[in-house]
């Protein structure tokens, strides 16, 4: 009865991953080293019974692994309740590097 009144003030936060699916392992080893509480990932989740962690810090954290991650023009970080969530920018697809054609040769006359 007494470990049942602890696992209640456990608080469940989630992080719902949406289209950054191929960061979660590092993401949850990032989640694991900085708050150092166990971290179980779904298929597209990450899940953190944390008593001390609360949802806006959590957000915070995973803000500043997308922005380390170079991540930051892609995607972006919202709170719902108590689950963060990885949004993408719509027009993230769109906007490659373009090639610079190579200028042609210079046709001026030198006078030396």
């Amino acid at each position: 009865m007494l470990s049942a009144l602890f696992l209640w003030w456990k608080r469940k936060l989630k992080v719902d991953l949406g289209e950054l699916e191929d960061e979660r392992e590092s993401l949850s080893r990032f989640l694991r080293t900085t708050l150092k509480v166990e971290v179980a990932s779904d298929d597209n989740s990450i899940s953190i019974d944390s008593e001390i962690l609360s949802p806006q810090e959590l957000k915070r954290l995973v803000n500043r692994f997308i922005y380390h991650q170079n991540l930051n023009n892609k995607y972006w970080v919202t709170l719902e309740g108590s689950v963060v969530k990885i949004n993408k920018f719509k027009g993230a697809e769109k906007h490659k590097k373009r090639k610079k054609k190579a200028a042609p040769p210079s046709t001026i006359k030198h006078g030396w």
